[in-house]
């Protein structure tokens, strides 16, 4: 079944997006995805006629745009994008300097907000699309000790999203945010996330509980990317 529906997915090579750029692939949707890393990508997702990998930089506008046209100028059209990309950042708000705090909202937010902006030209021209923003259950409770700046690129996500949502609804377009809980995936592990290169003694006890929370549901977590993809999926073609 050959669905024509674009979707465009950051953060694709693990985890939720994976998941999700695999379901979109095996129900026809033509998909673009990115990643840092482009053999890593195409080595998860396989080859199929209707994907499009990318190597992007979030953090470069031009990088960004030229993932976007390419897309267009490939499959005609961008009809639904997923900002996914994100990474975990650990440790108590003193302990992280200025460059550790600012490099995560650069990837969490400024990278998320670098392709809301060059999508929304051709969504606009098309007066149709769907972007799904995703944050996390640390967007709207950051009573988690030693998350506090993931917290915050996270709470920064909902509420822009909530504000785009409300600019764009008169252009034909939706914004929609994602907050999920604890998935089944590599984001508890240790590859995914960044611990401060400066650590401050009086701060163990909140890097213990830490530890300990993330040791305690990692492998136990009680959602199923599945069941995040095919929840998005639905969403989009409900219009």
């Amino acid at each position: 079944m050959e669905n024509k529906k674009v979707w465009f997915v950051t953060g694709a090579s693990k985890g939720l997006g994976l998941t999700l750029v695999k379901k979109l692939l095996s129900r026809g949707y033509h998909v673009a995805a990115t990643s840092r890393n482009i053999n890593h990508l195409s080595n998860a997702v396989g080859e199929f006629e209707n994907f499009l990998p990318i190597s992007v930089d979030l953090m470069n506008e031009s990088s960004v745009e030229s993932a976007i046209s390419l897309t267009i100028s490939k499959f005609g059209s961008l009809d639904v994008v997923v900002n996914n990309a994100g990474y975990g950042m650990v440790g108590a708000l003193e302990e992280l300097s200025d460059q550790e705090s600012r490099e995560n909202f650069d990837v969490n937010v400024f990278g998320s907000l670098n392709v809301i902006r060059k999508a929304l030209p051709q969504m606009r021209r098309q007066q149709s699309g769907h972007i799904f923003n995703i944050s996390s259950i640390g967007g709207f409770s950051g009573n988690f000790p030693g998350f506090g700046i993931y917290c915050a690129t996270k709470f920064a996500v909902a509420g822009f999203t909530e504000s785009l949502a409300a600019e764009v609804k008169s252009l034909g377009i939706k914004a929609t945010v994602v907050e999920p809980g604890y998935f089944r995936t590599e984001f508890l592990s240790s590859g995914s996330f960044a611990i401060p290169k400066n650590p401050i003694d009086a701060y163990k006890e909140v890097r213990e509980s830490q530890i300990a929370h993330q040791e305690q549901i990692n492998n136990n977590q009680p959602g199923d990317p599945a069941k995040a993809a095919d929840v998005m999926i639905a969403a989009a073609e409900s219009e």
